[in-house]
């Protein structure tokens, strides 16, 4: 599993996606990955949804289980899923719909970035004042 496609990447996939993927991958429901890490369903969940993230020791246990690397559950980088088996063809529209998604999903990034850099920026001012 050494393939990183662009279907998992940093600039398409979240660790979420990354995470439901490779989960599908080894066979197990959220249910039974909640089990076995010792976590409440709720909170596999919102790793999924990319709602919170798993700490350290977790992430460790997550890679082993599900049979891909640390660094590619986070970066998409490293031994992790190829993609899935496509539909034999997707129609133009489709395709157009599936780029012009990825685009949104990077500038909405970009935009959480750059409002968390404000955020701070704002809070530093108003400390300076009071």
């Amino acid at each position: 599993m050494t393939e990183t496609s662009s279907w998992y990447a940093a600039d398409v996939a979240t660790f979420g996606d990354r995470l439901v993927g490779a989960r599908d991958g080894a066979g197990l429901s959220q249910e039974e990955l909640a089990q076995r890490l010792g976590v409440r369903l709720t909170t596999v969940q919102a790793w999924e949804e990319d709602l919170a993230e798993p700490r350290g020791n977790r992430l460790q246990m997550l890679a082993g289980m599900l049979n891909v690397s640390l660094s590619w559950l986070l970066t998409a980088e490293g031994d992790g899923l190829a993609a899935p088996d496509a539909p034999a063809a997707l129609s133009a529209p489709v395709e157009d719909a599936m780029s012009e998604l990825r685009q949104m999903r990077a500038r909405a990034e970009t935009l959480a970035l750059d409002l968390g850099k404000m955020e701070k920026k704002l809070r530093q001012l108003m400390r300076q004042e009071a």
